[in-house]
């Protein structure tokens, strides 16, 4: 089920947004953010909202709405759902006049809520890909923008066509960045818990901060630093955060299987147990 509230009214169904002038359709115009309602309880729901606003402004739009105002929204959409359904929100921000520059007090707002249930905490398949992050100098990528999934969209279809379910991608340094689609953690033989440090050619996730504030009050402490792509070669876990699923295990990467293991359990669980206390 889609619930999409758009020019002052909630409609079903793929809700028609745009126009073929409009700018965000064809210069790319627009920028999203995704957050979680799970059975009720919606995590970090206002910094996702505050990120939509940061995001907009970042790409020389003005979101038309206030967090308090879309928190109402939200709530207002999740109550017409059934108690105990698993979606995802998405507050839109995107631009509609302009020639090579969005106007910016032409920005349009749209929300959709949808049945999303959370994925079996069971694991994905991932490869390392020869795409690139790009840095803040060639793209937006201090914002939540579209126009940066196409490169995400390539990393995953070719990772899809040999086999995998997801990509490791390098900034342009050739250090690991992030998966395609979501932050990476990984823990070293030796047991330390590993994520690369935020360098401004990824976004440094809402769960992914969440996760290591949860972590660090089980007195783990989690590295900050520049990674290697050969330490995933070695690493006895490796696993990702992100909205969609919160926190994944990788359970083969390139030919090399991996368990689901005690770190990314209980950074999980301790998650899910934040998630019901919202």
């Amino acid at each position: 089920m889609y619930l999409t509230f758009f020019n002052g009214s909630w409609s079903e169904g793929n809700t028609p947004l745009f126009g073929a002038m409009d700018h965000s359709v064809w210069l790319g115009s627009s920028v999203f953010d995704g957050a979680r309602s799970l059975r009720g309880h919606m995590p970090d729901l206002r910094l996702h909202l505050q990120r939509v606003i940061t995001s907009s402004e970042r790409l020389g739009l003005v979101c038309p709405l206030s967090v308090d105002e879309m928190e109402k929204l939200v709530r207002e959409g999740v109550a017409k759902f059934p108690a105990d359904a698993e979606l995802y929100i998405r507050p839109l921000v995107f631009g509609t006049d302009g020639l090579l520059v969005p106007v910016p007090d032409k920005s349009a707002f749209a929300l959709t809520l949808f049945d999303a249930p959370m994925p079996a905490f069971t694991g994905f398949s991932a490869c390392l890909t020869a795409l690139r992050r790009p840095d803040p100098s060639m793209a937006p990528t201090d914002a939540k923008a579209s126009a940066l999934y196409a490169n995400t969209s390539k990393a995953i279809r070719e990772a899809q066509q040999r086999g995998y379910d997801n990509a490791v991608v390098c900034d342009n340094a050739g250090n690991v960045a992030e998966f395609a689609s979501a932050n990476l953690f990984l823990v070293t033989p030796e047991g330390k818990v590993v994520t690369p440090v935020a360098n401004g050619t990824f976004l440094s996730g809402i769960t992914r901060a969440r996760v290591i504030a949860l972590l660090a009050k089980e007195g783990i402490v989690v590295e900050e630093r520049s990674v290697r792509p050969e330490e995933l070669e070695t690493a006895i876990e490796i696993f990702n955060t992100g909205n969609y699923g919160k926190v994944t295990p990788c359970i083969r990467y390139e030919a090399r299987s991996l368990p689901v293991g005690p770190i990314a359990t209980l950074a999980f669980q301790r998650y899910m147990a934040f998630s019901d206390s919202e």
